[in-house]
């Protein structure tokens, strides 16, 4: 989250992938960093280390709503 909003005050559109586990930590950031809108796409948990074919169902899955972020 952090990283998403610094470049979004860069002004470069920007997508913060958070896991289910990190949700909750992910309102909390943005909302002390004044951002509580700052745009996100909840993955599963955990992602690391479930392997290539997994990741890929992953990404299938998000791409969507990540591009669909970036449009909102």
């Amino acid at each position: 989250m952090r990283d998403g909003i610094a470049i979004a005050r860069l002004g470069i559109p920007a997508v913060s992938l958070v896991t289910e586990k990190f949700w909750p930590q992910g309102d909390f950031v943005a909302n002390s960093l004044g951002m509580p809108d700052a745009p996100r796409v909840r993955l599963p948990h955990p992602v690391a280390g479930t392997g290539e074919a997994n990741l890929e169902r992953i990404a299938d899955a998000v791409a969507p709503a990540i591009i669909e972020a970036f449009v909102h």
